[in-house]
């Protein structure tokens, strides 16, 4: 009863803005938030979300919230009858603490309902921030994504200080107002607020206010649920962060000659600086500018196995293009297809490509959200340089989850080349948690000269969708993507179609008494064809089912029937083909996560069954040791059997993908990741080794060794060199407050 009456008096509360207190004394920022000044801030009572929600926390966590000038601060005691269960294995900077002990609070500025920053830190005392966008939701529907709706490679300036003892643990947390984009109405602040407790051995997360979990895994990441705060007198400053870099190296590759009859060797200094300026125009805008980029010490991207006849999609790990990325989203449908897609500046062929410069502005322009971005790219290779450009802006409408907006883009080339894009779009709350998503988008490219007053380079889509994830939900999608759509700007995985997909799903969240969590079944289904010849492009139907504990293990069985129209041959190796024609198959596929809160944490799947006219039968091992709070380590390993026995000839295909990690870290200022890749097909040994130093926000130091080599040699040809490409670099990076 007393759990009952606790969680209805939430659901008052969170009816009207609770009004966060200034701080009259001074705080020793310590990590021990112990002064007589913290009790008498604004309190934030914590609520159980998980695993039984409404039940009062299994340890007890006081804190609280309060604001001077400069600075929000947050500060708050976590207890624990057993300190020794405190699971902390991480000091790396924008680590994710899935599973570990972790405090952290996401900030709706705006308070649009839609989108946040979010502020989290571990025991250990480590900085990890990201950005949330379409409130938690992938855009276009479909299941929650990290590379999508959490982008955790946003930075920005902030400070944290942790201590623990045999009590528990504690933290003192203060964000500077000019690190938060927000707008004041009559010298009030209205915002949005969720605080986090991560308790890893009870596989439990406190939130406030309380948040429901029938809305999924995330549900305490979606700024339609937080709480409102209010903060009056605020005044945020505005300085400007000049951000010079120094850069030199060293690299040798080797290269066929002209002849292609042998390699030759080439030796090239790496010496470079350029400037980054970022200047808060005012409370609601951002201004970056930036002159010679350089991405040198951007992570190496993953490598991936294709088995389909489409482009790959990698992720954007450059910072310039990180803070508030989601502004500039607008979805085409797919997981991944976009108006918009930064990866297209500044690289080519897989090989960066030099940028001069750019601007970009962000954040609030009465009542629209703006994005505004140009950079200009110099030549490389047979490429000319080119200009990017985009403006993106979106509005409140109707209700607070409810917008519509519209998206300009532009790429033009030295040579004469132009492309141009335009779109517009809606999201619509329409009643509970049904939203109806609508799109419309033309683009222009002078190499094909398309008519504009024709549906060719067109995009529309309309989706209505029920975001549930306890009991019926559901969503319903049509999609149109025209034969002549071509985003200069953006990623298509697939064009020239237009089809329905959808998705029904029933949850059950069983609740105290139960050693379930929760579990559901669900399926999937889609169907597209060709808009020129009006044949099968793809189709697919997948009932499922999924399962979690309260401990945190989760599970999931599904079976596809799926049904591919391939137009073109085309190779999945280089001596292994799929004919044009239609193929019909049928997979089973099984998943396995444990949590990441152990020592070992297991991440796993295997499927098996037809794979066009032969089979295929994979597994995708991840494993994570967790050895110590100085060294993490990962290894990620894909094996596909691919069979074709009613071929003549002997086209089986073992595919070997592995993926090992070893994070270092020395300090929450200094760590070191090696990441080592190796795909037989390929045949390329990939090594990327990364030591940074990064004293304080803004200032870093950069050591990147890099070395391209192959485990194989060709039957026929010249013999490959030792190495293909070897690369050593420094870059130092240091901010200047004006």
């Amino acid at each position: 009863m007393p759990a009952i009456l606790l969680a209805a008096s939430f659901e008052l509360v969170s009816q009207e803005a609770v009004k966060i207190k200034r701080i009259e004394g001074e705080i020793l920022f310590d990590g021990r938030p112990d002064e007589q000044e913290w009790s008498d801030l604004t309190f934030l009572p914590m609520i159980m979300h998980s695993p039984v929600f409404g039940a009062e926390p299994s340890e007890r966590s006081e804190v609280y919230m309060g604001y001077d000038d400069h600075y929000l601060w947050i500060g708050a005691r976590m207890y624990m009858r057993d300190a020794k269960k405190i699971f902390a294995v991480s000091r790396k900077r924008d680590d994710r603490l899935f599973g570990h002990d972790a405090f952290g609070v996401i900030i709706d500025t705006y308070n649009d309902k839609e989108n946040a920053l979010a502020f989290y830190t571990s025991p250990n005392g480590i900085r990890t921030d990201f950005t949330i966008a379409n409130d938690a939701v992938m855009s276009g529907g479909g299941d929650p994504g990290m590379n999508s709706v959490f982008n955790d490679s946003w930075d920005t300036f902030w400070d944290v200080k942790t201590t623990r003892d045999d009590r528990g643990w504690y933290v003192e947390m203060r964000i500077p107002f000019s690190s938060l984009k927000f707008k004041p109405s009559d010298d009030v602040t209205t915002m949005g607020l969720i605080i986090c407790r991560n308790i890893s051995a009870n596989n439990e997360t406190d939130t406030y206010p309380l948040i429901d979990p029938r809305f999924g895994m995330i549900a305490s990441n979606k700024p339609s649920l937080a709480q409102e705060i209010r903060i009056e007198g605020v005044k945020p400053a505005r300085p400007v962060y000049v951000s010079p870099y120094l850069l030199g190296g060293y690299s040798r590759s080797y290269d066929l000659n002209d002849l292609q009859s042998g390699y030759v060797r080439k030796d090239i200094p790496q010496y470079n600086a350029g400037l980054d300026i970022k200047y808060n125009i005012n409370s609601n805008l951002t201004l970056d500018l930036t002159a010679n980029t350089d991405f040198a010490q951007v992570e190496a991207d993953d490598q991936q196995v294709n088995l389909t006849r489409y482009s790959l999609f990698f992720p954007e790990k450059r910072k310039f293009f990180q803070e508030r990325s989601s502004l500039f989203d607008f979805s085409l449908g797919g997981f991944f297809d976009n108006m918009f897609y930064s990866r297209s500046i500044g690289v080519h062929n897989g090989s960066p490509v030099r940028i001069y410069g750019g601007a970009r502005i962000t954040g609030r322009l009465g009542k629209w959200d703006t994005g505004f971005l140009d950079m200009q790219t110099a030549a490389h290779d047979t490429l000319p340089g080119e200009n990017f450009g985009v403006l993106r802006m979106r509005r409140q409408v109707i209700n607070q989850n409810s917008y519509v907006g519209g998206i300009i883009t532009s790429r033009m080339s030295m040579n004469g080349y132009q492309n141009f894009g335009y779109g517009v779009d809606g999201i619509f709350r329409l009643f509970g948690v049904d939203y109806l998503n609508v799109k419309w988008a033309q683009t222009y490219d002078s190499e094909i000269g398309n008519r504009m007053n024709s549906l060719d380079p067109s995009f529309i889509m309309i989706d209505w969708e029920r975001r549930n994830e306890k009991g019926l939900a559901y969503r319903f999608n049509y999609t149109y993507s025209g034969e002549q759509l071509r985003p200069g700007t953006g990623f298509i995985m697939r064009g020239n179609v237009q089809g329905l997909n959808g998705r029904l799903a029933y949850g059950w969240l069983p609740g105290e008494k139960s050693r379930l969590y929760n579990y559901s079944i669900n399926l999937d289904a889609e169907q597209y064809k060709r808009l020129d010849d009006g044949k099968l492009e793809s189709a697919r139907i997948s009932p499922g089912f999924d399962i979690g504990t309260k401990k945190g293990i989760n599970a999931g069985f599904s079976v596809e029937i799926q049904k591919e129209g391939v137009r073109h041959d085309f190779f999945l190796s280089e001596n292994v083909i799929i004919r044009a024609g239609e193929y019909t198959f049928t997979k089973a596929q099984l998943m396995l996560f444990t949590p990441n809160s152990k020592l070992i944490s297991l991440m796993g799947s295997a499927s098996a069954g037809r794979f066009y006219d032969g089979s295929r039968y994979g597994t995708m091992t991840m494993l994570n040791f967790n050895i110590s709070s100085g060294l993490n380590l990962s290894v990620n390993y894909d094996f596909n059997a691919i069979r074709f026995p009613d071929r003549a000839s002997d086209n089986s295909l073992n595919i070997h993908l592995v993926n090992a990690k070893a994070l270092m870290m020395f300090s929450t200022r200094l760590s070191a990741t090696l990441i080592v890749q190796y795909v037989n097909t390929y045949g390329d040994l990939l090594t990327n080794f990364r030591l940074r130093y990064n004293p304080k926000e803004g200032n870093d130091l950069y050591l990147v060794f890099n070395d391209n080599r192959s485990l194989s040699q060709k039957e026929s040809g010249p013999e490959y060199p030792r190495f293909f490409n070897k690369t050593a670099m420094l870059k130092y990076v240091h901010t200047f407050s004006l």
